[in-house]
């Protein structure tokens, strides 16, 4: 871990990352790619130093409320954060100003700041996306291996919905010969059902690789796939796009599952919803500062 002052922290669309790197250890994570332009090793979580007072002044200075994103390059949940609290810090600065929130994690990590989260759910919005790739608990420890399992997040899930926070799946990715089976989408699918998920995000049936994130893929293939690495070159070669060979049939399986639940399918109404800022009052009644 190592800190960086940065210049700023919201990005046009209002995104932020509080961190860069990550440790949960995901062997496909895009965010390793050279494309990214990380200057240190992945592992070594950079802090953003001054990103709280970036934060503070660029809430209060907004004219227009909206929703504050994070979680799209770096978990904003990794174990670092239990100790820092940063992603606890700009939640009382999202709710103090007025702006709603959500975030993409793994991490049961998250369950710690309910009591804020709950808060900005009740003043304006709340919505907290969650990635979910594997039923299989034994294989998740080897994609994912540094953070909590499926049956964990699912918990999570079911959690928030108890405290009426919506939540969203990433159903992604999905990966060539080892997680795209019909048993696994099904049963991925069914725990959204169970956890009464507001929407499922899926970009298809398979996954990306760019340099950077392909040379640690497949050198975890090696570690733990006993020849599939070179079952990936002969099928994809230096593809970006890896497209499951089942692809067609579990997209159906997808589409039919979740109409029939009744949970959004369409990305783009999704998104849509993700950044859509709640038309009620705004007024804060109690002030963190």
């Amino acid at each position: 871990m190592h800190y960086h002052q940065v210049k700023s922290i919201l990005s046009p669309k209002n995104g932020m990352n509080l961190y860069r790197g990550c440790s949960h250890g995901c062997i496909y994570c895009d965010s390793r790619s050279k494309v990214y332009n990380m200057n240190h090793e992945f592992e070594d979580i950079e802090v953003k130093k001054n990103s709280l007072e970036l934060l503070k002044k660029t809430l209060r200075n907004k004219r227009k409320k909206v929703m504050i994103s994070t979680g799209s390059m770096s978990d904003p949940y990794m174990p670092v954060e239990k100790r820092l609290k940063y992603m606890r810090n700009a939640l009382k600065l999202i709710y103090a100003y007025g702006h709603g929130f959500t975030c993409i994690t793994k991490s049961d990590l998250i369950l710690r700041d309910l009591d804020l989260i709950e808060k900005i759910n009740e003043n304006t919005k709340s919505v907290v996306q969650m990635t979910l790739t594997t039923s299989d608990e034994d294989l998740c420890k080897v994609l994912e291996p540094n953070v909590c399992t499926t049956r964990r997040r699912v918990e999570v899930l079911k959690e928030l919905n108890r405290h009426e926070i919506p939540t969203v799946v990433w159903l992604c990715p999905i990966l060539p010969f080892i997680n795209d089976t019909e048993e696994n989408i099904h049963e991925i699918i069914d725990y959204c059902i169970g956890a009464d998920v507001k929407g499922i995000i899926c970009f298809g049936m398979g996954m990306t690789l760019k340099e950077g994130s392909r040379e640690y893929f497949y050198r975890k293939l090696d570690e733990n796939f006993s020849g599939l690495k070179e079952k990936y070159k002969t099928h994809f070669k230096n593809s970006y796009h890896i497209p499951s060979p089942n692809s067609n049939r579990l997209m159906n399986i997808y589409y039919e599952k979740t109409t029939e639940a009744g949970i959004m399918n369409n990305t783009d109404e999704i998104f849509e919803y993700l950044r859509e800022f709640p038309k009620k009052d705004t007024s804060i009644q109690t002030k963190l500062f």
